[in-house]
């Protein structure tokens, strides 16, 4: 059988797969791997170099993106509450409010975990942070070592769905891409556009109703076995309470209601109300006397890495895009969900079980460069709803963040955890949770308007 441009598209992805599993720089695998194909399929006269004539343009489509600006905005934030030592305060204080109840240190690290994930969008951030400041009080205080791990590993990766996050942000360019591109091929000259407003205000509700799962969830285990969950009868009195519960919340709170609000009331983009995010935690910071040229100095380098990467990466994904493409592998991805049973629904439930599975082994920062621009187009010629299919995929991508054994919180959970801490008392404490998320997942699937709703509200989408 000849070689042709289709084994070529096949061979293409399965080698940046195994280049990836090999631990090679993401960046370099995708963009190496691409212009070794290129240059394979240029010989055997089965590939066309102008498709990277293109790399150009698309370089500079990232380099002028006002959207892809709010990436290194949002983690300059989330990395200055980080060292502000936002998330400890947050915690001594909701630890002193529920502590008394059954619970009530499990309910204290959810909503930590929550508002972290409002006021920073990092997760391996918020994992390791909530590890190192409550996993040690937990155990000491006489948790299931289990039922710990579980409700940091999960509370900590709510950074993943709830809004502002960095997935979220990069989610939604590339599914504005996918949406204005899946139109023109269906005739829409004058397409709609879909913002990453829309994916913030689509995201909402599922994060908070979530959010409501896992404390009903440990409710419920602390009712049925107390011994798991003990009540701590420490506490400041309600005066002193009252006072300490108002100076930890409030300026995170005040900040992310700047931040969100302002996204969702309309009245700044997510790139404005990132930029306004990342002075108030630094007037956050320096109110607190927590940042000195030393540690500001970290901060910078820290945003520079991350950014850095996230745009590398951003980078090399570009480069494959476009060889696959000239190898027509978007043609096979088309037949092959066109052809699927189920139409729409059935096709939308492959893909997310496809991504289910690379979310094991590639990180979503991969996945949303590299997967969803091949699949998005076809989903969306489908007729699936844009602000539905990005919570879809985000609410997803959050669930392997958590599934063992390669699950990323797990990693960075396990990095900072006690030797005491077995890996299989971490594994066994998320299956609960990540149950919930995929309870999460069908209802999302079965009620898009969970998801559709606020925008229509918020926007008239």
């Amino acid at each position: 059988m000849a070689l042709s441009e289709h084994h070529l598209a096949l061979g293409l992805f399965a080698a940046v797969f195994v280049v990836l599993l090999s631990g090679y720089p993401v960046a370099f695998a995708l963009g190496g791997t691409a212009l070794a194909f290129a240059a394979l399929g240029t010989w055997l006269d089965l590939f066309d170099t102008a498709f990277l004539e293109a790399l150009p343009n698309r370089l500079y489509g990232i380099m002028t993106n006002e959207t892809l600006m709010a990436v290194p905005l949002f983690v300059f934030m989330g990395v200055v509450l980080e060292r502000a030592r936002i998330a400890e305060e947050l915690l001594d204080t909701l630890a002193a409010l529920f502590g008394r109840l059954r619970g009530g240190l499990g309910i204290a690290v959810t909503l930590v975990g929550m508002l972290m994930a409002a006021s920073t969008g990092i997760v391996g951030a918020t994992v390791v942070t909530m590890g190192l400041l409550s996993l040690p009080t937990m155990l000491r205080r006489g948790y299931h070592p289990a039922l710990a791990c579980g409700t940091i590993c999960a509370s900590g990766t709510l950074g993943q769905i709830i809004p502002p996050s960095i997935v979220l942000v990069l989610l939604g360019d590339v599914i504005s891409s996918a949406y204005s591109q899946a139109q023109l091929e269906m005739g829409v000259f004058a397409p709609r556009t879909v913002s990453v407003g829309d994916l913030f205000a689509g995201a909402l509700l599922p994060g908070l109703v979530l959010v409501g799962l896992y404390l009903v969830f440990i409710v419920a285990v602390a009712w049925l076995k107390p011994q798991w969950m003990p009540p701590q009868p420490d506490g400041l009195q309600d005066g002193r309470l009252l006072v300490r519960v108002l100076r930890g919340m409030l300026p995170p709170l005040v900040l992310i209601v700047l931040v969100l609000g302002s996204i969702l009331g309309g009245l700044a983009t997510p790139t404005e109300a990132a930029a306004v995010g990342a002075v108030g935690a630094l007037g956050l910071a320096l109110l607190r006397r927590e940042l000195d040229s030393a540690r500001l100095r970290e901060v910078m380098q820290s945003t520079a890495r991350v950014s850095s990467m996230v745009f590398l990466i951003l980078i090399g994904a570009a480069l494959f895009s476009l060889v696959f493409r000239g190898f027509y592998g978007d043609e096979i991805v088309v037949e092959w969900l066109a052809g699927l049973p189920g139409g729409a629904f059935g096709a939308m439930v492959v893909v997310m079980a496809v991504m289910f599975a690379l979310g094991f082994v590639l990180d979503f920062i991969e996945i949303t460069f590299v997967v969803v621009p091949i699949v998005g187009p076809v989903l969306l010629t489908l007729g699936l709803d844009p602000v539905w299919l990005g919570v879809m995929i985000a609410l997803n991508l959050q669930t392997s963040f958590l599934t063992p054994p390669f699950g990323f919180s797990l990693f960075y959970l396990r990095g900072v955890a006690p030797p005491a801490v077995k890996t299989g008392q971490i594994y066994l404490g998320v299956m609960p949770f990540i149950a919930l998320q995929l309870l999460l997942l069908a209802g999302l699937a079965l009620w898009p308007a969970l998801a559709t709703w606020l925008p229509q509200q918020l926007y008239g989408n």
